[in-house]
C-alpha cells in the first residue's frame, strides 16, 4: 500500500485527488495539509512514502517547501502539482529534487501511474515534457529567460506580476524590502528587462501566473 500526503490549500481539489486514490486498490492518502509549514510538520511525525506538493502554496513557495522536503528526507518521493503548463515549472522541480511534475488537468489515470512511478524510485514526466525536452536537444536548446533565474528571482517575478508591493513581497517572502530589491534588480538584469513594467508584461506573455 502506497502511503501519500496531500499538500494543497484548495479543499475540492484535495478531496478529488483524495477520491481517485481511495478507489485504487494499491494507494491510500493518509495525510492532508493544506500549507507548506503543515506538510513538512506532518512529514516529521508520521510516516508516507510519498508526497504529492502543490506548487502554489499560501504560506511557501512549492519549490522551497521541495527543497525542505529533501533537506530532511532524501530518499522520499515528491510529484509535484500545478496548474501551470509543464514548460513553466517542471524543470526547475526537477532540479531542486522532484521525481516527477504532474498537471492538475490531467487524467486520473495519468495520476495514478505517475504515483506508483514515484513510489518506485523512478521519475516521472509526461509524453508531452519528453518530447519537448528531446526537441530541445536535436534543436539546440536554451533555456527562457525565466528559467536562468533563481528560486528567489523567479518568486519575486511573479509576486511583482501578481501586483504585490515590494512591502508585500517581503512580507510573503519573510525578507526585508531590501533584499526584495536586490532580487528584483537582479532578475531585471538577468532578463535584459529595463522596468518592472516590462517584467509584469513578460510573466504575462509566457503565463506565469495562475
Amino acid at each position: 500500500m502506497i502511503k501519500v500526503l496531500v499538500a494543497d490549500d484548495h479543499t475540492l481539489i484535495r478531496k478529488g485527488l483524495k477520491q481517485i486514490l481511495d478507489d485504487t486498490e494499491d494507494m491510500r492518502v493518509t495525510g492532508e495539509a493544506e500549507t507548506g509549514m503543515q506538510a513538512i510538520k506532518m512529514l516529521q511525525d508520521g510516516e508516507y512514502d510519498m508526497v504529492l506538493l502543490d506548487i502554489s502554496l499560501p504560506d511557501k513557495n512549492g519549490v522551497e517547501v521541495l527543497k525542505q522536503i529533501k533537506l530532511n528526507h532524501p530518499q522520499l518521493p515528491v510529484l509535484m502539482l500545478s496548474m501551470h503548463a509543464e514548460d513553466q515549472y517542471a524543470v526547475r522541480s526537477m532540479k531542486s529534487g522532484a521525481s516527477g511534475y504532474l498537471n492538475k488537468q490531467s487524467a486520473p489515470a495519468q495520476l495514478v501511474t505517475a504515483i506508483r512511478q514515484v513510489a518506485s524510485g523512478k521519475k516521472y514526466i509526461s509524453g508531452e515534457l519528453a518530447e519537448q525536452l528531446a526537441n530541445g536537444l536535436t534543436e539546440g536548446y536554451q533555456e527562457l529567460l525565466h528559467q536562468t533565474l533563481s528560486d528567489r528571482e523567479y518568486q519575486t517575478l511573479c509576486l511583482l506580476a501578481s501586483g504585490k508591493k515590494l512591502s508585500e513581497m517581503a512580507e510573503i517572502m519573510s525578507l526585508s524590502t531590501k533584499t526584495v530589491s536586490v532580487y528584483r534588480a537582479r532578475l531585471l538584469d538577468k532578463m535584459k528587462l529595463k522596468t518592472n513594467a516590462e517584467a509584469i508584461q513578460y510573466a504575462i506573455s509566457n503565463h506565469l501566473l495562475e
